[in-house]
């Protein structure tokens, strides 16, 4: 009895077995990626345009991003992220959706996406804009070598959050001693220096 029941079992997993192996060569048919609702990175980046224009008088975070990018506060850059996140608009897939149209690899963070889709700005990658920038700060006056070396550590943190302000830099562990330490070093001349760099971000290129 025990014999007949072993039995019965080899079969059953011979015949799942046979069923799970293939001797056919695996081929990708169709590479797709969808977004949503929309199949097409095109219909997805129309919907986003529409989106934009159809908020610019609904949030003010946004209007700010269009109308007056150098005043953006971290917090409305991330009213703006959650608002856009919410409606299946990540800065991902907007990456991702223009790449897929375009051909064009361009990581211009989404304030550029923003921008470009309310007012047709071109989209630079970002850390341009953020080196762009720059030039103008270094060319205000002949800095020491210690203190390129800060602005080139403050430069970094811009490439990666955007929007600084006096708090988030007391909370970067890459300025020892914080916002004091640093305005020391720059002579006095950080919150110009912020200012500066806020005021030719977004200057067209």
């Amino acid at each position: 009895m025990i014999e007949l029941i072993f039995d019965k079992i080899i079969k059953a997993f011979k015949i799942v077995f046979w069923f799970l192996i293939s001797e056919h060569k695996d081929e990708i048919k169709e590479r797709t990626q969808s977004y949503g609702k929309y199949k097409k990175p095109k219909d997805y980046l129309e919907s986003f345009n529409d989106f934009i224009k159809n908020q610019l008088n609904q949030s003010v975070a946004l209007s700010v991003v269009v109308n007056k990018p150098k005043d953006l506060t971290r917090e409305q850059l991330k009213e703006v992220r959650l608002l856009l996140d919410e409606h299946g608009f990540s800065e991902t897939n907007l990456k991702s959706a223009w790449r897929n149209q375009t051909n064009q690899q361009i990581a211009a963070g989404i304030i550029g996406y923003i921008r470009q889709a309310a007012l047709g700005e071109a989209l630079v990658p970002f850390e341009q804009r953020v080196h762009n920038a720059m030039q103008s700060i270094y060319s205000l006056q002949s800095w020491t070598p210690i203190q390129r070396k800060w602005l080139d550590r403050l430069a970094k943190q811009l490439v990666h959050e955007v929007v600084l302000d006096r708090q988030f830099i007391n909370d970067l562990p890459a300025f020892q001693g914080g916002v004091k330490q640093l305005d020391k070093v720059l002579n006095k001349q950080l919150d110009s220096v912020l200012g500066e760099l806020n005021e030719h971000l977004w200057e067209a290129s």
